[in-house]
């Protein structure tokens, strides 16, 4: 057999870092041009079959332009009454607005509140005015502040949006920065040297360059959708998976390093022996993130292929541009630490041979404690409500929305200015406003007129024969209370015979938002487990491991729930997470924390078929403790930097995923998993040739 020149074993390696080179140096700034096809617009990720979307697209007939309503609150500066003079130049000051850009159509008068102490008005802003919104809410704000011996604030959906937006300011540049100085810190401390993280992350950043460019390109011709939040998640998943491979391959090449003394050999074997165990991890979460697209909510199936993309542009560049790069750095990749063989006694493998030495003497006790202690946490997890986020709670920081909706709630109807939407025939709108104002909770239901003011007083607005019927809340839109009313509501009308009702609006949207997160995880969470568990079959060639597996990861994740529970309420101040928090801490931590049981498992198994298994389940712990502590402790870090966003979504996200990946890491992959191998035996690995006592096995007793 003709043996490869060695110009040629070095030419490729050249050739890749060449190519990747020139991938960083061109897609690399799609890295920070997300921001440009990304939408922040809540509307586009409601449930594509839900009746309040329903109700979003008939009610779009109804207006003569879109709008997004701003809604200014003026109180008295001296605490007391407002008078006429004050109600009548808050009007005039508002009628200014009209006609500026920016502004859809005529702002409504200004209304006093019951209690004689507030004002309010509402001004209609157009929905697509983007990075626009900010100046045009400062108009607005100048045209209220004008008013004397008045305070004013704006609240309403407008301000909400421009708090979102500048909550994800700067996420690229400042989101970017956090993860990535966190990962080089850790990897700085951890293996002492200066070359090999600066390889890691540039690996990272190349992947992460080249899955923004990708994204970039299919969210520009309207094929994936783009939020802030999938924006943020796109760049921490990229970064922790990209280094988690990384790792795991550079750690198996120091091995082979060590024991061949050619980097080029060296580098050809790590990439043969840990390309199994990297590609089914990079599978497991790709596929478990497509799983979301059967999700009914836009923004779920949004991140499903984004996530994918991203992993796969991680795996890329661990399996490509990582080895070419240590395959030419050799030795001084690692410089000034010097690899030695897999089993030389290191400060690390100390530590890893005394845990294995642990289990090895009492496995049923190691696994059954460390049993017993995730079930206790997971007692806590149906403690954690995710019925939604109240406004209050959406900002971590204080919001002037938020401010501005808690003084118009002391004074208005709670729902004042996010009303419900009623759609019904027009032959039937005295009965159903009738059913809709007999509803408790609902403070008025008054219908839309023709007037170009939209004033009550005028003739009912028609529209291929239907009606239009706002009911004000008397709740806050976002509370608990709002939602059983707006269900209560939708029971009301829906019983009028031939009104044909529909019931919409910002809190039937939040409503069915809730509903559909609830079907989604009953649909999607056993997609996921599943598909994990084919591969971990395919991978393992094994039945029973694999079940094993999914067990634990599945019990780490009700683990941490049950503290995320005690954290969010007792620690943080949350009432709740978003309804969709459950679903995306189960697949990211599930499809994440399998992948330190393959890396460990995938090693058992290679050390198995020489020394049996338990002597492989001993060794392989050893071997990889390390590494893979590392990787988990690096993943933690990188998606603990979402906290750096002021979102009480994503800070729910860290800490879940956080928590959980450095949960699984030290307790379920380290104890649990080994213990329960060595305690069930050969027999764990059935129906595969390991399932039988191997010739070499130790036949110890344990107890």
């Amino acid at each position: 057999m003709t043996r490869t020149p060695r110009w040629v074993r070095r030419l490729v390696p050249v050739l890749l870092l060449v190519v990747w080179l020139g991938i960083g140096g061109t897609l690399g700034p799609y890295a920070g041009k997300l921001g440009e096809v990304a939408t922040n617009d809540q509307a586009a990720f409601l449930p594509q079959s839900a009746e309040s979307t329903q109700v979003l697209k008939a009610r779009k007939a109804f207006e003569r332009s879109e709008s997004v309503p701003a809604i200014i609150v003026w109180q008295a500066s001296d605490g007391g009454a407002v008078s006429d003079t004050q109600q009548q130049e808050a009007t005039t000051a508002v009628a200014t607005l009209a006609g500026t850009t920016g502004i859809t159509g005529q702002p409504s008068p200004a209304l006093r509140s019951k209690d004689g102490t507030a004002l309010q008005a509402i001004v209609p802003l157009a929905p697509d005015l983007g990075e626009e919104l900010p100046a045009v809410l400062d108009e607005v704000r100048a045209a209220a502040q004008a008013v004397p011996r008045m305070t004013a604030q704006i609240a309403g959906p407008a301000a909400t949006q421009a708090d979102l937006a500048d909550a994800f300011a700067g996420i690229d540049g400042l989101l970017l920065g956090v993860a990535l100085g966190a990962v080089l810190l850790i990897l700085l401390l951890v293996y002492r040297s200066l070359l090999l993280p600066f390889v890691i992350i540039i690996s990272a950043v190349f992947a992460l360059g080249l899955a923004c460019a990708v994204v970039y390109a299919l969210a520009d011709r309207g094929v994936v959708r783009v939020d802030g939040q999938v924006q943020g998640i796109l760049s921490i998943l990229v970064i922790g998976a990209a280094t988690d491979y990384a790792l795991l391959l550079a750690a198996r090449f120091r091995e082979e390093l060590a024991i061949r003394g050619d980097r080029m050999a060296a580098a050809v074997a790590s990439v043969r022996r840990s390309a199994g165990a990297i590609t089914a991890s990079a599978a497991t979460v790709a596929l478990g993130l497509l799983a979301l697209l059967a999700s009914d909510l836009t923004n779920n199936r949004a991140l499903g292929p984004v996530g994918a993309i991203g992993i796969l542009c991680a795996l890329l560049a661990t399996l490509t541009f990582l080895p070419a790069v240590l395959a030419l750095l050799g030795r001084a990749a690692f410089w000034p630490a010097t690899p030695k063989p897999a089993d030389a006694t290191t400060e690390g493998h100390r530590i890893w041979r005394r845990v294995a030495a642990l289990i090895d003497r009492a496995p049923r006790r190691v696994w059954a404690s460390t049993t017993l202690l995730m079930l206790a946490l997971a007692a806590f997890a149906p403690t954690l409500s995710s019925q939604g986020v109240p406004l209050n709670e959406i900002f971590v920081k204080d919001a002037p929305s938020v401010a501005a909706q808690a003084t118009l709630s002391r004074h208005f109807p709670g729902g004042s200015g996010q009303p419900a939407v009623i759609i019904a025939d027009a032959d039937k709108a005295q009965e159903v406003q009738a059913a809709a104002r007999a509803v408790d909770g609902v403070a008025s239901a008054t219908p839309v007129t023709a007037s170009a003011s939209g004033r009550p007083g005028g003739e009912p607005l028609l529209v291929d024969g239907r009606i239009r019927i706002d009911a004000t809340l008397t709740s806050a839109a976002d509370s608990d209370e709002a939602k059983n009313t707006v269900r209560e509501l939708r029971e009301r009308v829906h019983a009028v015979p031939g009104a044909e009702a529909l019931v919409g609006g910002y809190t039937a949207q939040q409503y069915d938002t809730e509903q559909t997160a609830a079907r989604d995880r009953t649909l999607i969470v056993p997609v996921v487990l599943v598909i994990i568990l084919l591969i971990l079959v395919l991978l393992l060639r094994s039945v029973l491991i694999p079940v094993l597996l999914v067990a634990s990861v599945a019990l780490n994740f009700l683990a941490t729930l049950g503290v995320s529970a005690l954290v969010f309420q007792h620690l943080l101040g949350f009432s709740g997470t978003d309804a969709s928090v459950p679903l995306y801490g189960f697949v990211f931590l599930v499809a994440l924390g399998v992948d330190y049981n393959i890396f460990l498992m995938s090693r058992v198994r290679e050390e198995a078929l020489t020394h049996g298994v338990r002597q492989g389940v001993l060794r392989g712990l050893t071997t990889t403790g390390g590494v893979i502590t590392s990787a988990g402790v690096v993943l933690a870090a990188t998606f603990a930097a979402l906290m750096v966003i002021p979102l009480a979504f994503l800070v729910q996200i860290a800490f879940i995923v956080a928590f959980g990946v450095l949960l699984d890491t030290l307790v379920v992959r380290s104890l649990l998993v080994p213990a329960l191998v060595i305690d069930i035996g050969p027999r764990s690995w059935w129906p595969s040739s390991l399932s039988r006592p191997h010739p070499d096995a130790d036949s110890k007793a344990r107890s």
